[in-house]
């Protein structure tokens, strides 16, 4: 099965007369300036509301956009024309991947995987880390996610840990809803970190005492570990396929990443 949204990209583009713009070939050129002083505010916001509603009804389908949408939603109370000239350059993005979507191959097997990672303060106004992560279904992409965290972390250690609790909470609901559509699955599930520290953190207590700050929900990744829910495996940062939901990428680096997750440029023949 190949989902795509081809024909609802063709409408925005024609909505926003943009049939001729230039293609970009990444979502976003450079990370937009959320508090540029010199940038005036938008006269209609309504018309950038409503572009970033329809872009995140494309994020059903396009995890190439999640991390980009989510960034450029958090103006949507007073945009000014930076973000808009950012909102477009998303757009003249989709216009070059317009046949790309996900594929669901009936050959993949069930086992799931999951990948995290997380951008340490990111955001230049409040300082919060941004949490990545998405989980796999044998080869398939079934759950992914980008969001600021709602605390600021004081360490790349903890931002780490907050992203993968949020990662063991999604597959801790995809198990229960395996287990009522009656499909079996194989544990302990891999939990693909690229920290170290992180690792250490949920394999050993002792390191509990150096980390009281992190709040005590963020422990329940260390009971599932314990439990056997989980496995967490060290992976190198050129193949975490959760840093498409954090960060910027040129355009080599994303496609590759992208191709490792079943997300085509079209349906194969």
């Amino acid at each position: 099965m190949f989902i795509s949204q081809k024909k609802y990209i063709t409408d925005i583009m024609k909505d926003l007369k943009m049939e001729n713009a230039k293609v970009a070939l990444t979502p976003l050129a450079a990370y937009c300036n959320s508090n540029d002083p010199y940038s005036p505010a938008l006269a209609d916001p309504k018309t950038y509301m409503r572009l970033v509603g329809r872009l995140l009804y494309l994020n059903f389908t396009r995890p190439d956009l999640t991390y980009f949408v989510h960034h450029l939603s958090q103006f949507m109370q007073n945009p000014q024309r930076v973000h808009w000239n950012a909102i477009l350059h998303v757009v003249r993005y989709l216009k070059g991947t317009m046949s790309h979507g996900l594929l669901y191959s009936a050959q993949s097997d069930l086992t799931l995987e999951a990948y995290c990672d997380a951008d340490y303060g990111r955001c230049p106004i409040t300082m919060r880390s941004i949490t990545g992560f998405c989980v796999l279904l044998g080869t398939s992409l079934i759950s992914w996610k980008s969001k600021k965290q709602t605390t600021v972390s004081r360490s790349s250690v903890e931002a780490e840990y907050r992203s993968a609790a949020a990662a063991v909470c999604e597959l801790k609901w995809l198990s229960f809803l395996l287990q009522d559509l009656q499909q079996s699955f194989s544990l302990p599930i891999p939990l693909r970190c690229d920290n170290k520290s992180a690792i250490h953190i949920i394999q050993n207590p002792m390191f509990h005492e150096h980390t009281k700050y992190i709040e005590m929900d963020c422990h329940l990744i260390r009971d599932h570990y314990k439990q056997g829910f989980i496995s967490p495996v060290f992976i190198s940062a050129k193949l975490q396929l959760a840093d498409v939901f954090t960060k910027t990428f040129s355009n080599g680096l994303l496609t590759s990443l992208l191709v490792k997750m079943d997300f085509l440029p079209q349906a194969p023949s």
